[in-house]
């Protein structure tokens, strides 16, 4: 039997197999992470004041026909940037009174309550960042990492990764809007706004892959296959997401039950110029094992992640908005 000296062990040992679980269950939470994964997306970086992504945005300007000792074109135009993301922050912590310990006398019982508390705190955390994944960054006040409402713009504009799509035309993303377009969102319209989108977002074989809806866009797109046989992307059925294809992309709800897809959006995504970037040394790891509050007769373990989702290609991107 274990003694209360040992439960620093014990508890550090069931975080540490915990956290494990944790990272795996964010990462098949949202049909856009599972997604990410398949496709080695979810990328870690080391260090650095920002997370940053290179970007290629023009050719050199020199290319052109040319016949037999034609001089051929030297000059070499800007092509590359960066676009930098902020370091995001997210915690959740576990906390046991003295109290509790004596009452949970023996290491079975304190082990119990504290993993039932740990599995509590993992949901609640796996929870806050598939929230964010759908948020504009706004939330707590900033801290709230970047999702696709500011990665893709209802309206295509936007600063996103200090670069500001106004000033340059080929950091915009795509979007249709039902409105601007004096068309009313129904069964009977919504493959025409998706083929309008998916054209405007395809560039020879850079094409939407993923396409995830509120409930309200995505039982448009089921009630307008109803009169003809569905057909599903057998991966991420596997991965547990229910889904519907469309021209070779999944296209996937994420509104229902606590979904976290904003109401009246469907976002085309193209997952090559998509990331998840944790850092390295918090991507879901419990901070330092022996935090026991000063002024209190009790101990807290803190499971942290830091990063943010970052895009490299924003007009292979879009939405549609009513």
């Amino acid at each position: 039997m274990a003694g209360p000296a040992d439960y620093g062990d014990l508890i550090t040992t069931t975080i540490e197999n915990r956290t494990k679980t944790i990272k795996d269950n964010l990462s098949i939470n949202t049909a856009l992470l599972a997604k990410l994964k398949m496709k080695g997306k979810m990328r870690t970086f080391s260090g650095g004041r920002t997370i940053d992504e290179e970007l290629v945005y023009s050719g050199p300007g020199n290319s052109g026909y040319y016949s037999g000792y034609d001089q051929l074109g030297m000059s070499q135009g800007e092509m590359l940037t960066m676009a930098e993301f902020a370091i995001k922050q997210a915690a959740v912590t576990i906390s046991m009174s003295g109290l509790e310990e004596l009452q949970n006398a023996g290491a079975e019982q304190f082990i119990d309550l504290y993993a039932a508390r740990l599995d509590a705190g993992s949901k609640e955390l796996v929870n806050l960042l598939s929230d964010g994944l759908y948020s504009d960054g706004t939330g707590s006040g900033g801290k709230q990492i970047g999702g696709l409402q500011l990665l893709i713009a209802d309206d295509g504009t936007g600063t996103v990764g200090g670069i500001n799509a106004s000033t340059y035309s080929w950091w915009a993303n795509q979007f249709y809007d039902f409105s601007a377009n004096s068309v009313v969102p129904s069964a009977a319209t919504i493959t025409s706004a998706m083929n309008t989108l998916y054209l405007a977002c395809s560039r020879n074989r850079d094409q939407p892959d993923l396409i995830v809806a509120d409930d309200t866009y995505y039982t448009y797109y089921e009630e307008s296959l109803q009169p003809i046989q569905r057909i599903a992307d057998s991966k991420m059925a596997d991965a547990g997401f229910q889904n519907l294809k469309y021209k070779g992309a999944a296209v996937i709800p994420d509104g229902a039950l606590n979904g976290s897809a904003p109401a009246s959006h469907m976002y085309f995504l193209n997952t090559d110029f998509i990331s998840w970037r944790p850092h390295a040394k918090r991507n879901v790891v419990q901070l330092n094992p022996e935090r026991f509050t000063a002024n209190q007769d009790a101990m807290s373990r803190i499971i942290a992640w830091a990063g943010n989702a970052t895009v490299s290609g924003r007009k292979f991107q879009g939405a549609i908005v009513a």
